[in-house]
């Protein structure tokens, strides 16, 4: 059973970067799609970002699109979301998760603030 494991969150100026990580615990059969998602304050969680199985292809919201980047290293069953140029409005607790979709993991609060 495959379990996932969000961190990297922390404390960022406007303007700052982070990397968030994902990690992958348990049996990996074989690649997943992965998604990144983010639940901001008195929100209901949205969608971020995706990448193939292979990371071929990836896929952003609209308000992330040129800012963050989303990658996979499969040998090590992980999944990064390098995030620049944050801003207060990327202030969220941000998760991970396979298609289709497995039980959430704790999630990483990342919060932008000055």
């Amino acid at each position: 059973q495959v379990q996932l494991v969000e961190s990297g969150g922390g404390l960022v100026q406007p303007g700052g970067s982070l990397r968030l990580t994902c990690a992958a615990s348990g049996t990996v059969s074989s690649p997943y799609i992965m998604d990144w998602y983010r639940q901001p304050p008195g929100k209901q969680r949205e969608f971020v970002a995706q990448i193939s199985s292979l990371g071929a292809s990836t896929d952003y919201a609209d308000s992330v699109k040129g800012r963050f980047t989303i990658s996979r290293d499969n040998s090590k069953n992980t999944v990064y979301l390098q995030m620049n140029s944050l801003k207060p409005e990327d202030t969220a607790i941000y998760y991970c998760n396979t298609i289709p979709q497995i039980s959430w993991g704790q999630g990483t609060q990342v919060t932008v603030s000055s």
